[in-house]
């Protein structure tokens, strides 16, 4: 399998990562990018002066990206993840390897693959087990789909960390979806936990019996990690929960708590884009993201 041309669908925190790192990668002849964001005006400038630095070819509009790469990998938020399939599958070349790295639910990566075998393309599903920083391409992925075989040798040699889980498409992202579930879950449950213990001023004595209980994690530095993330990326976790609800109704059950997830990551994401966390940094004290959110608390 000889993949030179790479395109990214999504230039944001993951595709801008992807994209960097897979332009240094032997064989590679070029990268190129596709984003919405490069044709509004709000936001265009800044973008494509980014890529334009970092050597990236940024591409006018999908159908160009289409016509020029040999690999696609789609690097959207969640809910978008069935529309780049459907646009993509208008121009995907034949033989491309279309690799899609979203957090979506089984029945939403069977019917983008749909879609792109049917254009001719070569669907392959990616479950993106972490979060990418700190481990930028090289972080753990699970692969599925009938050419996930023949695409591992390739990936594993540009130095990124993949294993074949299935040669059926949905294998690798439930086994993402479900992991999602404890992972945003405990997400959640660190900001409504650690915010109501700072209400009423018995962090001291609330944080102290999870250390006591689970003593191999610092709870106090995990809450700060956690808070920072969703004030980051509340918006994707949101979304990428609602994918995992979907899981969980396409296995027969009703997604309570995924749900309640999807709406707690939700809030935050709404507080961050209302300014709550304006005077916060990314790496403050979980402190002081909860006295974020006290304070942007209505009578």
């Amino acid at each position: 399998m000889k993949l030179e041309r790479i395109g990214l669908i999504g230039y944001g925190e993951v595709g801008k990562i992807f994209s960097a790192g897979l332009l240094k990668q032997p064989g590679v002849t070029g990268v190129c990018a596709w984003d919405l964001k490069f044709a509004r005006a709000a936001t265009q400038a800044a973008e494509l002066a980014h890529a334009a630095q970092a050597g990236i070819d940024a591409h006018a509009s999908m159908q160009a990206l289409c016509k020029d790469c040999e690999l696609i990998l789609s690097a959207v938020t969640a809910s978008s993840t069935l529309a780049v399939a459907q646009e993509a599958a208008l121009f995907i070349r034949p033989g491309t390897v279309f690799l899609d790295l979203n957090s979506a639910s089984p029945g939403t990566k069977q019917q983008c693959a749909a879609l792109i075998d049917a254009a001719g393309g070569f669907y392959v599903e990616a479950g993106v087990m972490t979060s990418v920083p700190p481990y930028g391409i090289q972080v753990p992925m699970l692969l599925g789909g009938a050419r996930a075989a023949a695409l591992a040798p390739v990936l594993t040699g540009w130095d990124m960390d993949t294993k074949v889980v299935s040669d059926r498409i949905g294998v690798a992202s439930a086994i993402k979806m479900c992991r999602s579930v404890m992972i945003k879950g405990l997400e959640a449950l660190v900001i409504e936990s650690y915010s109501t213990a700072r209400a009423y001023g018995v962090e001291d004595h609330v944080l102290p019996t999870l250390q006591e209980t689970f003593p191999s994690i610092d709870w106090s530095a995990q809450g700060a990690y956690f808070f920072s993330r969703v004030v980051q990326h509340g918006q994707r976790r949101a979304e990428e929960m609602r994918e995992a609800a979907n899981t969980v109704r396409e296995a027969g059950f009703e997604p309570i708590m995924a749900s309640a997830i999807a709406d707690k990551q939700q809030w935050v994401a709404d507080q961050a884009r209302a300014g709550a966390f304006a005077g916060v940094d990314k790496g403050a004290a979980w402190q002081d993201y909860a006295d974020a959110l006290l304070a942007a608390r209505k009578p």
